[in-house]
């Protein structure tokens, strides 16, 4: 077996033992996770997560989830929360604790501190026997037959099923919440992904140029008006409501005909009742008129009438294409 192939082959064992793993999760998850749940949701405080080495890593990727989904979420490292940094723990907080083994030295010499603080504990590990697993109110069972590393010791599979079950308590509790996507849009404002969730029309309307000619306007001043404002498009609006649209492809068939177009105005050449959009709408829903219907421009309008033009390019330097 050549190089390349031993790699793919050890890549897809890899994949292969860690997806089995974590579907075995499945049956792990119990009453007690339940419970964890609730006691997170029906808190006033924060959740508090920690743990040491590896797990606390996940803890801080958790903990991100967590504040992203609407469940205000601090992490704490264990080494340094038994010097100084357990005044991070309000009366209110929930911690969970974040322990492969749960009898890590660390872990042994905080929980105790936890508990005298009266804060309700929620252990994930896989070895519910642990230290941590019997002294924790809630337990929360992240068990793995064997980490796929070939030595069976660096952290592999256990800190994936750490991962997974961080996620299955954040999205229980986003549902047990209600949390919507406007909600996070809210936590989401940067970025592509936030301008999907909260990016309406108006926001590229207001800053687009607005080409506009009545339908009575000559052919000429329709090409004036198309190349002043630069958009390739005019809207053809009547009392200042949209009545049509003239493309520069629409005046390239014009041309193409050979014919003079003395005496034609925009209504002759333009395409009746175009698609539109409310300019209140959201961006992502212009992209998805624009790309189910093939085209590249969309007109919006406000109260019934002209608001402006939304190009494909608009989206693309938005991000949201």
């Amino acid at each position: 077996m050549n190089t390349s192939n031993t790699i793919i082959s050890h890549a897809r064992n890899t994949i292969a033992e860690q997806a089995k793993a974590i579907a075995n999760l499945e049956n792990l998850v119990d009453e007690d996770f339940a419970e964890a749940v609730q006691t997170i949701h029906n808190s006033n405080g924060r959740v508090i997560f920690t743990g040491i080495g590896k797990s606390a890593i996940i803890a801080t990727k958790i903990v991100a989830t967590m504040n992203s989904t609407g469940t205000p979420a601090v992490f704490m490292h264990a080494a340094d929360a038994i010097h100084g940094d357990l005044g991070n723990i309000l009366t209110d907080d929930v911690v969970v604790c974040i322990s492969k083994s749960g009898n890590t030295p660390e872990i042994k010499v905080l929980v105790p501190l936890i508990k005298s603080f009266k804060n309700t504990l929620i252990g994930i590990t896989a070895n519910k026997d642990s230290f941590l697993g019997t002294e924790a109110d809630y337990v929360l069972n992240a068990f793995v037959e064997k980490e796929v590393c070939p030595n069976n010791l660096a952290p592999t599979t256990s800190t994936t099923a750490q991962l997974v079950i961080g996620d299955a308590l954040a999205v229980c509790l986003l549902n047990l919440k209600g949390f919507s996507s406007k909600d996070f849009a809210k936590y989401h404002p940067g970025g592509a992904l936030g301008k999907k969730l909260y990016l309406r029309v108006s926001g590229i309307t207001s800053k687009n140029e607005k080409p506009q000619v009545t339908e009575n306007a000559s052919i000429t001043e329709v090409i004036v008006e198309m190349t002043e404002k630069r958009l390739g498009t005019t809207a053809v609006t009547s009392n200042n409501k949209i009545v049509g649209i003239i493309t520069d492809g629409d005046l390239r068939r014009m041309l193409s005909t050979g014919k003079s177009f003395d005496g034609l105005t925009a209504k002759d050449i333009m395409s009746a009742n175009p698609k539109r959009i409310d300019n209140d709408a959201m961006a992502i829903d212009a992209l998805e008129i624009l790309e189910s219907n093939g085209i590249s421009q969309l007109l919006a309008e406000e109260n019934g009438e002209y608001a402006g033009l939304i190009h494909i390019h608009d989206l693309m330097r938005e991000g949201i294409l």
